[in-house]
């Protein structure tokens, strides 16, 4: 599937992005396009956008979420960790609401140095990943499950039976 967004990803884009691919979409497509291109590109090609004006999923909708927060609601409600998450991206991506959650400004922050360390829009979200990976497990942590159930499969790590495709999340004794 493609998927459409607007070019110099900060917070909400980037969390989206990583959001696509590491639960809805694996192998999406994401094209980084000017705002105003976005909604061309989703009609004329079938994508889905988020984050900008036109898109499916808009930077804020009717309900003042975040394309995270709207993905999040509709297709991943029952992940309580994700839930968290969202209001950790929204925080951090309405500057009026930064203080949501302690972690917003944290991740506001972090985010504000992307354009500096990353050459383009894809290497920002491929390098963000671990981070947004890392604030999952976390949550995951918080909300009494194990850190990690969703990883993709390596060969030094193969799939369980519980969750085929994923490998065995890591152990938290001690913690």
């Amino acid at each position: 599937m493609q998927w459409v967004t607007r070019k110099r990803v900060h917070v909400n884009r980037t969390a989206t992005a990583w959001l696509v691919r590491r639960f809805l979409d694996p192998g999406a497509e994401i094209r980084f396009v000017e705002p105003d291109e976005v909604e061309a590109v989703q009609r004329r090609d079938g994508a889905l956008g988020f984050d900008a004006p036109g898109a499916r999923y808009p930077h804020s909708d009717g309900q003042g979420r975040c394309s995270f927060e709207q993905l999040v609601d509709e297709r991943l409600a029952g992940d309580a960790a994700l839930r968290a998450l969202a209001r950790i991206v929204h925080g951090a991506d309405f500057p009026a609401e930064i203080g949501i959650t302690p972690e917003s400004a944290g991740l506001w922050a972090i985010s504000q140095g992307f354009t500096a360390v990353a050459g383009d829009d894809a290497e920002i979200v491929a390098r963000a990943s671990f981070l947004y990976d890392s604030l999952y497990a976390h949550l995951r942590r918080r909300t009494g499950k194990p850190a990690n159930p969703r990883a993709p499969a390596t060969p030094e790590t193969p799939a369980t039976p519980e969750t085929p495709g994923t490998p065995e999340p890591p152990s938290v004794r001690g913690r």
